[in-house]
């Protein structure tokens, strides 16, 4: 890079970056920048349309794999994940028709973030709104199967004037508690499970639970029968533990703000991310102390952790920072066992989609790329980009799931970018 000069990769010559009429000037960075990746993105596009994705692996496909696994040579668990790995790498885009009881509402907000209840049925939705805040939406996913592949979309069963910034979805018994963090000024809202179990989508739940707390980042509803019905809130320099029949608080105080949690299932521990990079976890049976003794694990990245999943053993956890590194550390030894390349973030709160029976890692960089690993060997096995162009608002929001639309579902990618939806299919 020359100071002042901008290289044509086209014409292999540098050019002056001469100052605009009237202060503008149409050549800078920025706009280099972006005309580079919208011309890769459009090309990748291109080339998913044309032919079909090689095997991410040598020698990988179907026939290898079942004559190997009759010989005994691959064990079910890694036929199936290398299965799952040979039909990510074949996914074809198709878009989604949505439907709504209210035709004027659909398709006519921009989707923000979309989480799928347990058995992939439907999943839930947060839509921005043209004159600010937020709207919650449930769409069924009963469609998928059909050669139509449309979909019903059931909105405004909620409004709010914040903007909802995260949403976290987890089950207890069939059960879906749902929780959403909206930004200054800040409140939790719990929305009932009937929300997902109701059979008759007309039926409306008339409650919605709210604590308001300000300055949240994060949300995490922990599911261990001893610390049940209880949730917890990253704040700035504090994390807040709130019992939601008593009303009980407990606070922890941190050095940094808390952007990322997750509670393990198999005991009450809470994970937490932090701005500085650091990763702590808490027991929260004890009570609230001063210091920094309570702190039961701690790890450390470079940047700031803005995602972290505990695995189903919980012996490893998966955190991701602002670096775009994503690293798999074995909570044994507080090491770091694994790091999956290729991830893109500089300042974004980011999520990560983990799905342990398929063995795969889903993440959406804020170059709007949706990459997908083995979690196994963190092996790159895909990078779709995305339908729209790439922009601050226009990261997409996914799901993945081998059977969307419940258990006899098509398995493969959901994807919700603007106002569209997009289903990237097995063959």
């Amino acid at each position: 890079e020359l100071p002042g000069f901008y290289y044509d990769s086209e014409k292999n010559r540098y050019f002056r970056l001469l100052p605009g009429h009237n202060n503008y000037n149409p050549l800078t960075k920025e706009s280099i920048q972006y005309k580079a990746m919208e011309c890769k993105r459009l090309r990748l596009l291109e080339e998913e349309e044309k032919q079909k994705k090689k095997a991410t692996r040598a020698g990988l496909n179907s026939s290898v794999l079942l004559q190997k696994r009759q010989l005994g040579l691959l064990s079910s668990t890694s036929y199936c994940r290398l299965v799952h790995e040979l039909k990510v790498s074949c996914m074809q885009r198709r878009k989604i028709e949505i439907r709504s009881p209210d035709s004027s509402v659909a398709g006519t907000n921009n989707f923000k973030i979309i989480a799928a209840d347990v058995a992939c049925e439907r999943i839930f939705t947060v839509n921005d709104v043209e004159h600010g805040g937020c709207k919650y939406g449930i769409i069924n996913l009963s469609g998928l199967g059909k050669e139509s592949l449309t979909v019903e979309m059931y909105d405004n069963l909620y409004f709010t004037n914040r903007k909802v910034r995260e949403v976290f979805s987890l089950t207890h018994f069939s059960k879906l508690c749902l929780m959403g963090i909206a930004e200054t000024p800040g409140c939790a809202s719990l929305l009932p499970a009937s929300l997902f179990s109701s059979t008759n989508p007309g039926d409306r739940p008339g409650m919605l639970c709210s604590f308001k707390i300000s300055t949240a980042w994060s949300c995490a509803w922990c599911l261990n029968p001893q610390a049940d019905n209880c949730f917890s809130t990253g704040l700035t320099r504090r994390v807040l533990v709130t019992n939601v029949v008593t009303g009980h608080r407990q606070t922890f105080g941190t050095s940094s703000d808390v952007l990322a949690q997750q509670f393990a299932t198999q005991t009450p521990m809470l994970y937490n991310g932090c701005r500085s990079g650091e990763i702590f976890s808490i027991d929260v049976r004890q009570r609230s102390r001063k210091g920094q003794s309570w702190k039961a694990i701690r790890l450390f990245h470079d940047s700031a952790v803005t995602s972290i999943r505990v695995l189903e053993a919980e012996y490893y956890l998966l955190a991701a920072d602002m670096a775009g590194k994503i690293k798999l550390w074995d909570l044994r030894t507080a090491k770091c066992v694994k790091q999956y390349k290729g991830h893109h973030n500089e300042y974004a709160l980011l999520p990560l989609h983990v799905n342990e029976e398929e063995g795969l890692l889903t993440a959406v960089g804020q170059d709007c790329y949706t990459r997908i690993w083995s979690l196994q060997d963190a092996h790159l096995l895909r990078t779709i980009p995305s339908p729209h162009p790439s922009s601050k608002d226009a990261i997409p929001s996914v799901v993945f799931s081998s059977r969307l639309g419940g258990s006899r579902g098509v398995p493969g990618l959901l994807m919700a970018v603007k106002q569209d939806l997009y289903h990237f299919s097995y063959n």
